[in-house]
């Protein structure tokens, strides 16, 4: 196996075990993949279900790798790619999905001049339904690039953005973006609880309702705008609830979450630096 093709992973948490797990489905060797995970079960448990190599420290896994993912959280990545900095001699690409920490500083603690995307991915990555938001420096090629998007594209969709500090945006969008869906979900079940209904029957309704008219979004092509528009006759129960939402100003107070969990991110970068 070519230096170039193998893939360290340092972190073996819940996301990188998404990754790892979607890799091996769509066709890595698992014998080109190895991972640092301080936690010994953890260990065991990737070793057992993915048959790939398992080490202690970030230095043993990262060793000789041509990709290296950092999965790992924020606070403690500078300590992270303090430990892997003369592994990053060799000039492997450097792919990070740790929230708030920018190229800049993964640059620094890494020792500089290495190709580095930074990635937001989300927990629907878990079951291959992933988003991923992705921007690359200046170091990284065509064919690096095209290498992050294979790997975090294992786990559902990615997108590039143009600008880094759109990633505090995505963080907000898409990171955190499962959170809302679910808190919607809890309301409309809530809601039909309330009305007298069953609470299995009104999560099995709302959790099908939310599935399909995601994949109506997915699909069918047209904007969210006509898809609404073509639920809503005038005068209809369905008109009838998004007065509601519209009383209660839900697009202020959407734009006012998303805006708070940007600035959150920004806040992260500082803390963290």
């Amino acid at each position: 196996m070519s230096e170039q093709l193998r893939i360290a992973f340092v972190g073996g948490g819940n996301m990188a075990r998404s990754l790892i797990g979607a890799l091996v489905r769509g066709g890595t060797p698992a014998q080109a993949i190895s991972v640092a995970e301080p936690n010994a079960e953890l260990r065991t448990l990737l070793a057992r279900d993915f048959g790939v190599a398992v080490h202690e420290t970030a230095l043993d896994a990262a060793r000789g790798a041509g990709v290296i993912v950092l999965a790992v959280k924020p606070q403690v990545m500078k300590a992270v790619c303090g430990e892997l900095a003369g592994v990053a001699a060799t000039r492997p690409l450097v792919i990070s999905i740790a929230a708030g920490i920018r190229i800049t500083q993964l640059a620094e603690w890494l020792g500089g001049g290495l190709p580095i995307v930074r990635s937001m991915p989300n927990t629907p990555a878990l079951i291959g339904a992933g988003a991923t938001g992705m921007i690359a420096n200046e170091a990284a090629s065509t064919a690096q690039r095209e290498q992050a998007e294979a790997i975090l594209g294992a786990a559902g969709t990615t997108v590039w953005i143009d600008h880094e500090d759109l990633m505090d945006t995505v963080t907000a969008l898409s990171g955190s973006g499962p959170a809302y869906f679910f808190l919607l979900v809890e309301a409309l079940e809530d809601a039909a609880v309330a009305q007298g209904m069953p609470r299995a029957t009104a999560r099995a309704l709302a959790t099908q309702t939310c599935f399909g008219a995601g994949r109506m979004l997915a699909e069918d092509g047209e904007p969210p705008t006509v898809l609404r528009e073509r639920v809503t006759s005038p005068g209809g129960t369905t008109a009838a609830a998004l007065e509601t939402f519209a009383h209660g100003n839900l697009r202020a107070l959407v734009a006012s979450a998303v805006a708070a969990a940007t600035e959150r991110g920004r806040e992260l970068s500082e803390k963290y630096s």
